[in-house]
């Protein structure tokens, strides 16, 4: 009989804890079960395994940062869209560190649920650009110059490689209006 108040909900939300809390380190079964005080096989009532846990923790997390790019950007556009979105992008990072990077990995072609969260991000990327009359091409070059600038920027961020005085805060919001500024001029 499963315990009381143990969902799958709980133990997604108890490994994405865990690895937002320790960035790079292994994710175990047994680290999830220690913290949800519960032993490893009362996890397999609501998981079916770590490789299954880890690609569903992508997902989600995939997910999880287009709901908040997709809060951001309501009602938005141009400019105004792409500074919400990357505001947005950098505090999710900052927020869920240990699952940052699984947003930037493409989705594995025959996992359909993965695929959906990947291709609902970059559609989301791609609509927000539309409002600098970017399509095909155009559209795709510079959702790749935006994820790249983005992801460059919170990977170095979150991965401790600003030590220098000078506020990180400033330093993105130049970043963030060069993006733009190219953006205006991009096609």
């Amino acid at each position: 009989m499963p315990r009381a108040g143990l969902s799958e909900e709980v133990v997604f939300e108890a490994a994405g804890r865990i690895v937002d809390a320790r960035p790079g380190a292994t994710l175990t079964l047994a680290a999830i079960a220690e913290r949800l005080g519960v032993k490893i096989p009362s996890l397999y009532k609501h998981v079916a395994g770590l490789p299954a846990l880890q690609r569903s923790l992508e997902v989600r997390a995939k997910v999880a940062m287009g709901d908040a790019i997709i809060e951001a950007a309501a009602g938005r556009s141009g400019d105004d869209a792409v500074v919400a979105v990357a505001q947005a992008y950098r505090s999710w990072a900052l927020e869920h560190p240990g699952q940052y990077p699984l947003t930037v990995v493409a989705g594995d072609r025959d996992d359909e649920a993965n695929m959906a969260a990947s291709t609902r991000f970059l559609t989301l990327i791609t609509t927000i650009l539309s409002g600098y009359g970017l399509d095909g091409d155009d559209a795709l070059d510079a959702t790749r110059f935006l994820r790249s600038t983005l992801h460059g920027f919170v990977s170095l961020e979150t991965g401790g490689g600003y030590g220098m005085p000078l506020d990180v805060d400033r330093s993105f919001a130049r970043l963030v209006a060069a993006t733009t500024a190219a953006l205006r001029t991009w096609a």
